[in-house]
């Protein structure tokens, strides 16, 4: 399937010069959705992962269904203020300023091997945030999976010392 087909494009949004890849034709359609999802599965299921995180919002969606499809937790990574106390956060830069990402402290086990899950890839700042913030929690990045990656924005070479996997590519 290609997966390109199933993926919206607006260009100039959310401002312009922006070409905005839209996923919710892709999720919409429930075959491409599932095709998704049976791919992420595919490229995580032998390295033996003990849990899934996955960023809000997008990455809760593809997140939860290949844990779910792994049989194994789901962890919610949320901007700040958003998770009940008892939180570990992280402080990260981005590209208009900075913000704080968090999940629960009890999220995380020791030595838990887990495996990020997000829609798309671009910089790579907010995925490498996440990354820090499971190792911070004592858990140990297995891999990254995306479902889209803007390769013009090299957010890959950001994520060098993690095993990095995305369905679709755009030059942008």
């Amino acid at each position: 399937m290609s997966l390109k087909d199933k993926i919206r494009i607006i260009e100039d949004f959310p401002k312009k010069g922006i070409s905005f890849k839209d996923i919710s034709t892709l999720i919409g359609d429930g075959e491409a959705f599932k095709y998704t999802v049976e791919e992420i599965v595919s490229h995580l299921k032998d390295k033996k992962i003990d849990a899934i995180a996955g960023p809000e919002a997008r990455g809760f969606l593809f997140g939860a269904s290949v844990a779910s499809s792994l049989g194994v937790g789901f962890i919610p990574v949320r901007k700040k203020g958003k998770l009940s106390p008892e939180t570990l956060q992280i402080e990260y830069e981005l590209e208009y300023g900075k913000d704080i990402l968090e999940i629960h402290k009890d999220a995380v086990k020791p030595g838990q091997r887990i495996a990020i899950v997000d829609d798309l890839l671009a910089t790579g700042g907010t995925i490498d945030a996440v990354a820090k913030l499971v190792e911070l929690a004592g858990g140990e990045v297995s891999s990254l999976a995306f479902v889209i990656e803007l390769t013009e924005l090299n957010g890959k070479a950001k994520l060098e010392k993690y095993d990095v996997f995305s369905l679709v590519k755009y030059d942008i």
